[in-house]
């Protein structure tokens, strides 16, 4: 089991079954890699239709684990491209108590949702704020790995809880990101993408380059927890190779 009494925080992300597959056969494997997975980490992160692809809700995934997880730290992303601030807030409300933060970011395209106004996360996160949300759950915004601190100067006028990184894949981002919104109060969750052949592509796509660490990988995710605390590693592609890395870090 995870050894509790670390200060840091692990968290693995979880992709939802797409709406098509979401049959019991499917499930029934996304509910055994957490069972499994959460047997070496303290957090799950579950994403919201990822590429725009419709998905299973996050909030209904979060509500099966907690069901038979009280101590798991539970994350969700919201996008907020496809609905409205009412329905937003609902989601929220009605995540108290399940989830401990919720991501707010603007998502990718979808090909079946109408051309409504698209709200802005950051101005999302201060509404929500506004309305005493914000201090029920913890609210979060997305953040380049590179950031041009002036152009996110909204982000954080918005007063979330803290930022997800995108894809990081070195000591020196998170460091530049640490020290100037860290020191500030806020929650930095790097997000790091695991070494394995069966990520390459999607590291490609990304444009990752990870020579600097695929050699030592639990090395470099120690030094990434020293600076935050906390991390988020995704493995689209590779479930065998997270769970072995991430028992190495809980062990």
């Amino acid at each position: 089991m995870y050894n509790q009494k670390t200060t840091m925080t692990i968290r693995y992300e979880i992709n939802p079954p797409k709406i098509s597959d979401d049959g019991q056969d499917v499930r029934s494997v996304l509910f055994e890699r957490i069972k499994m997975i959460s047997s070496v980490c303290n957090g799950i992160h579950l994403t919201d239709s990822v590429l725009g692809i419709p998905r299973v809700s996050p909030f209904e995934i979060a509500e099966k684990i907690r069901e038979t997880n009280k101590d798991m730290k539970i994350t969700c992303s919201l996008r907020v491209r496809d609905k409205d601030l009412n329905e937003i807030e609902k989601t929220i409300q009605e995540s108290i108590g399940i989830v401990d933060g919720v991501l707010v970011l603007m998502g990718d395209k979808s090909d079946i949702v109408s051309n409504k106004e698209v709200l802005i996360p950051s101005q999302v996160v201060k509404t929500l704020n506004e309305s005493g949300l914000g201090k029920k759950t913890e609210l979060f915004l997305s953040i380049p790995s590179n950031p041009n601190f002036a152009k996110i100067q909204k982000k954080i006028d918005a007063k979330p809880a803290g930022f997800f990184t995108q894809v990081i894949h070195s000591k020196a981002q998170i460091e530049r990101i640490s020290n100037h919104l860290g020191s500030n109060g806020f929650k930095i969750i790097p997000c790091l993408l695991l070494p394995s052949h069966k990520n390459l592509k999607s590291a490609e796509f990304l444009k990752i380059d990870w020579s600097d660490y695929k050699e030592n990988i639990v090395g470099f995710i120690n030094e990434i927890h020293g600076i935050t605390d906390d991390i988020l590693i995704t493995s689209p592609n590779d479930f065998k190779r997270a769970y072995e890395t991430i028992s190495k870090l809980a062990s």
